[in-house]
């Protein structure tokens, strides 16, 4: 497959997106950027989700991953099930009582001034890290496999994706998204569909005979039950459940999605569809890995990291048209973790901390201004973060996802334990130091956990450590009787 075709491809797929934008931006306003002037329907929201929640991350590391980790992973996808659960029937309620746009908003109203600001603070280094990862996983396979043959540097190939990421979600935001995430959610399955029958005829077998090989061989194991391990079952299982609550449900860009949903009702009917559908199609990527694994092994392929094992087999090994499938695949992936990130971060610091929703007396053209500032300013950071991340590819990417999860969701994850299942009042001006100090303590535990728990070893578990230590730090500097939050 040659570079120009698979630039002809993206540019095609880019395209279609544009189109969708020019009829879902039409007549947008703050409220249509922000929460989708409450009209999105949930069964739309709830398969555009699927794309997003994936991304390209899953796309290409959790096949790649299977060689390293077998089917493990799959006790983290029922961990998430459970987790939507918990979201759909505590999280949502509550959001739609009191009527926020950013539901860091809760936070303040429970808590205080300082809790808010640090709420929203952890979320948006959160989202800046985690999306520039994502980000970065698609950027490098178009480097790698296109702009390199034509000598384009790194850095130029990052201002063309982020530049198309700006120009169809300056306007529209959340509407325009609820849409164009659709679309890309069915590009994304069929390229999974697709690539297992790809990979089936070119080794000779019939899908059914791969998959009888691969739940007779070691590859599809799910439980580990070494406890040191630091993929135990249940570790895998209750990270998987806490790091959803965590990364969906405390997270202002999954949650922005159910919130421009107009009802309560239909944004837990989304999240219980979601929740399912999520495991079907996360068992179909690693059904895809293995089938990777067997085709790596026929035709003795080495690659120096897992990332890159779908992309070289997809572009170097299969037929031309399984490489446009794998590509629009990837695209798809791609842009929902781009796109939803620079929008929900755009929200979160135009309300949460410029206040944009509390200044009435500003009008609208100096508000859009600002939103358009910030927006862009958002973008020129995961410009200089994806930089910085081309230095350190040393591992998979869905590792260091959930690594950093563990360190910047861990004190939301606290934060909102404490608001929803205690009714003491914290101090406030104490908040932000605690969620400091607590991924700190977090760090070392990590560093020294082998010499100081008898040679066990943190894995994704470790959000709930941070999240525990968040929790005590608040208990210790807290007192009887609850700011409490106002009913709607």
């Amino acid at each position: 497959m040659t570079p120009t075709l698979i630039l002809l491809v993206f540019t095609a797929y880019t395209l279609l997106l544009f189109a969708i934008t020019f009829i879902t931006a039409r007549r947008a306003n703050h409220q249509s950027f922000y929460i989708g002037n409450k009209a999105s329907p949930w069964y739309v929201v709830a398969y555009g989700m699927i794309g997003a929640s994936l991304s390209g991350v899953t796309f290409m590391s959790v096949p790649g991953w299977v060689g390293e980790t077998q089917f493990s992973y799959m006790m983290v996808a029922f961990g998430y099930f459970f987790g939507y659960v918990v979201i759909a029937l505590v999280l949502l309620p509550l959001y739609y009582r009191l009527q926020l746009t950013s539901i860091y908003g809760y936070l303040e109203q429970r808590f205080g001034f300082w809790s808010y600001k640090t709420g929203a603070g952890f979320f948006i280094l959160s989202r800046v890290l985690g999306a520039s990862l994502r980000m970065f996983l698609v950027i490098n396979v178009l480097q790698i496999f296109v702009f390199d043959a034509w000598n384009v540097p790194f850095w130029v190939n990052v201002l063309i994706f982020i530049a198309l990421v700006i120009i169809y979600t300056l306007k529209g935001g959340i509407r325009t998204i609820i849409w164009t995430d659709t679309l890309q959610t069915t590009f994304m399955l069929l390229a999974v569909v697709l690539s297992v029958v790809f990979i089936s005829r070119e080794l000779g077998e019939p899908v059914q005979k791969l998959l009888k090989n691969l739940f007779e061989s070691d590859t599809s194991r799910m439980v580990i039950t070494d406890w040191d391990h630091p993929r135990h079952f249940i570790k895998q299982f209750f990270s998987g459940m806490f790091i959803t609550i965590t990364m969906t449900g405390l997270d202002q860009e999954m949650m922005q999605k159910n919130l421009s949903i107009r009802h309560l009702k239909d944004a837990q009917k989304n999240m219980f569809t979601f929740s399912t559908i999520n495991l079907v199609v996360v068992f179909m990527f690693l059904v895809l890995g293995a089938f990777l694994l067997f085709f790596a092994r026929a035709r003795n392929i080495n690659v120096a990291m897992s990332d890159d094992l779908f992309p070289t087999i997809a572009f170097r090994y299969l037929s031309p048209a399984a490489g446009i499938v794998f590509l629009i695949g990837l695209i798809s992936a791609a842009f929902p973790s781009a796109d939803g990130a620079l929008t929900s971060l755009t929200t979160s610091f135009s309300i949460d901390f410029l206040g944009l929703e509390k200044k009435p007396e500003m009008d609208y053209a100096k508000k859009t201004r600002i939103r358009y500032t910030v927006h862009l300013s958002f973008a020129l950071i995961f410009f200089i973060c994806i930089l910085v991340f081309r230095q350190m590819n040393d591992r998979a990417i869905i590792d260091k996802l959930f690594t950093i999860a563990g360190y910047t969701y861990g004190p939301l994850l606290g934060l909102y334990t404490f608001g929803l299942f205690t009714k003491r009042r914290v101090t406030d001006r104490f908040t932000p130091w605690i969620a400091i100090i607590s991924p700190i303590i977090c760090y070392f535990l990590h560093l020294y956990s082998e010499e100081l728990f008898n040679g066990y070893r943190f894995g994704f578990e470790m959000i709930l450590v941070n999240g525990f230590l968040t929790f005590m730090g608040l208990l210790i500097f807290s007192r009887k009787g609850s700011k409490g939050v106002p009913e709607a």
